[in-house]
């Protein structure tokens, strides 16, 4: 079963970020520091993206909204929470994230494949620096196999996900809610 679930992306240092899940009836779960910084836009927010355009259920974020923990994410712990209730909280959200890791493993692997062919596409068209049109040169956009106007679409997203993450001062998030990638709330 999928919850409706907000992720928010904090800058937390120079070149770093932090992410966090909040997801309806289930524990918060976060991920700090957070893999593959990215000034214009995070990794982890690109697996968003193409998880949710290419309706990869069981990617990182479908997991997560699955209530697992994509075998990196923590639950938090709340401030009213005993060490005893946290434990549990930790060990539910292990066990179910185990699961889940099991039956998503195909679509964690198409989601890191297309993560690394649109940024590396979405690199290429966004700046005229000879590195990233090498990159564009070894992940082709057709091996997805997908029509121009998903393309576009896509793309749309990442562009409007960047102009927002890019804004941000440390110590400021964007929230996005999953699976629609709608703005909640940005620069706070």
């Amino acid at each position: 079963m999928e919850h409706q679930m907000i992720v928010a992306f904090r800058r937390t240092g120079e070149k770093r970020y932090g992410v966090e899940a909040m997801r309806e009836g289930l524990p918060v779960v976060y991920i700090h520091p957070a893999p593959g910084y990215d000034r214009q836009i995070p990794h982890d927010m690109m697996h968003m993206v193409v998880e949710s355009q290419l309706g990869l259920t069981r990617g990182i974020f479908g997991q997560l909204a699955a209530g697992g923990n994509a075998g990196t994410f923590q639950p938090s712990v709340q401030r009213d929470q005993s060490s005893r209730e946290a434990r549990r909280a930790r060990k539910r959200v292990t066990k179910r994230g185990k699961k889940l890791l099991k039956t998503g493993h195909d679509d964690c692997v198409q989601s890191e494949r297309a993560a690394y062919v649109f940024w590396s596409e979405w690199r290429a068209r966004t700046s005229s620096r000879a590195a990233d049109k090498q990159a564009r040169d070894t992940a082709p956009i057709t091996e997805l196999g997908l029509q121009q106007s998903k393309l576009d679409e896509i793309f749309k997203h990442i562009d409007e996900l960047s102009s927002h993450w890019s804004r941000l001062d440390v110590g400021q998030s964007v929230a996005v809610s999953w699976p629609d990638l709608a703005i909640v709330d940005s620069g706070r």
